[in-house]
């Protein structure tokens, strides 16, 4: 049996987390997951900007403070921090490590070869067309504002950078279950047909991988007689050979395991529960088995795979024009009806100016003692957008009267960047796994 803890469940979580998962009770691996569609894309333009950059900053932290933990306790980490400059990222742990004291000491592996960005056009001459899954449209359509291009790979090659003997194992972009299942593959030694086991392993990895959502966080299932969400638990597989497994939590730490709220996480994100396509496999989770087998502890059983698909799915963001969003407040008396008065005025006051968008929205919500108004505009045009910064403020004096508050300032232009999701044959990616001593 292994013990395989979650300490991040988005870039962003709890900073304290990974260090309590590795303070407060045995280990053996812990698991950070910090990507998301739109962060890819972030990434990217912190890269362009930086060649140092483009990897989840916030890792080197967890490294740096928990380094006599890692060590010490010999555990060990596999996180997609290294998101698209997983190089610069492993350099950074190695900086870290021997900061604090520990160099020499540790192997770090990377897993690299998601990022397809370069080679895209190559692809497309190849015949890969990259149709959205969702629409059909070739990616020909969107093709000069693309900003990154990442496949979702698997866990084999986690598994292997373990094998090597690496410590801590940073990715890029891969399925956010690979992150455990890569250790459970190594520690059993998994075959890569043995569906079953590998879909057991899907199922865990998706269970934890949002971190303490498992364990009582975003909870709907009667979420106010959770106990102690200041001191909540983050989830930890205690994994067997055979593919059964259980999710639990350190002994004392606040939150729940339960069958309810376990099922709400499973249920997170994975369209038709009977064809859950991983890397790996197929996972049907009509099959999953669970037990209330102790106060915090669910158990697994009887979960059943299929065969892998000939395709990776790749994650494309790009650029899909502009926006900003502004918000004004309005006081008693008749606060609603004033607020609708002014959203009325100011789509006026835009169409007299000739503004084009894309589109226009507003919504109100309060009561008539306090009225917030709140409206958006996008347009594929940075003008027309950066023009309704200039136009929301004056409502303050020259439309209806007790504003109370100006949202938080001038509204700002952002980029729209907008997720194009598509299938890569396996064929075309090759993921390339490397180590280093830090």
């Amino acid at each position: 049996m292994i013990r395989i803890a979650n300490g991040q469940g988005f870039w962003g979580d709890s900073l304290e987390a990974p260090l309590e998962q590795m303070r407060r009770g045995p280990i053996d691996y812990l698991t950070l997951d910090y990507l998301a569609e739109v962060t890819m894309s972030i990434l990217q333009k912190q890269r362009a900007r930086d060649p140092r950059m483009g990897f989840a900053y916030d890792f080197l932290g967890v490294v740096s403070r928990g380094a006599s933990d890692i060590v010490e306790r010999n555990i060990k980490i596999v996180a997609n921090a290294g998101g698209v400059n997983p190089e610069a990222c492993c350099t950074g742990v190695a900086v870290a490590l021997q900061k604090a004291g520990f160099g020499g000491r540790v192997k770090i592996g990377m897993v690299a070869g998601d990022d397809i960005l370069d080679g895209l056009d190559e692809l497309i001459e190849q015949g890969i067309e990259f149709r959205n899954i969702d629409t059909g449209e070739p990616l020909s359509t969107i093709r000069p504002r693309v900003l990154s291009a990442n496949a979702y790979l698997g866990a084999f090659p986690i598994a292997e950078a373990l094998r090597q003997g690496a410590q801590i194992v940073v990715t890029g972009r891969c399925a956010d279950a690979a992150l455990s299942l890569g250790p459970t593959i190594f520690e059993f030694g998994w075959q890569p047909d043995e569906w079953d086991k590998l879909a057991a392993g899907v199922v865990a990895g998706h269970a934890i991988e949002c971190g303490a959502q498992c364990t009582g966080g975003n909870s709907q299932a009667d979420w106010e007689s959770i106990s102690d969400y200041e001191d909540i638990g983050y989830p930890i597989i205690e994994a067997e050979p055979g593919g059964t497994f259980e999710i639990t939590k350190h002994v004392g730490t606040g939150g729940r395991v339960t069958v309810a709220g376990v099922t709400e996480q499973l249920l997170y994100e994975i369209g038709d529960p009977r064809c859950y396509i991983s890397p790996d496999c197929i996972a049907d989770f009509t099959t999953v088995r669970l037990e209330q087998s102790g106060s915090y502890r669910v158990r697994f059983s009887e979960i059943k795979g299929q065969p892998a698909t000939e395709f990776y799915k790749v994650s494309i963001s790009y650029s899909a024009g502009f926006k900003a969003v502004g918000a004004m407040v309005y006081g008693w008396p008749d606060a609603r009806r004033k607020a609708r008065a002014a959203d009325e005025i100011l789509r006026g006051r835009l169409h007299r100016l000739g503004l084009a968008f894309d589109a226009v929205h507003s919504e109100t919500f309060g009561a008539d003692d306090s009225c917030v108004l709140r409206v958006g505009v996008r347009s594929m045009d940075r003008a027309p957008v950066e023009r309704f910064t200039k136009e929301l403020a004056p409502l303050a004096l020259n439309g209806p009267p007790v504003v109370t508050g100006f949202g938080s300032g001038r509204p700002k232009v952002e980029e729209i960047v907008a997720y194009w999701p598509a299938l890569i044959p396996k064929t075309a990616v090759h993921s390339r796994v490397t180590l280093q001593q830090a």
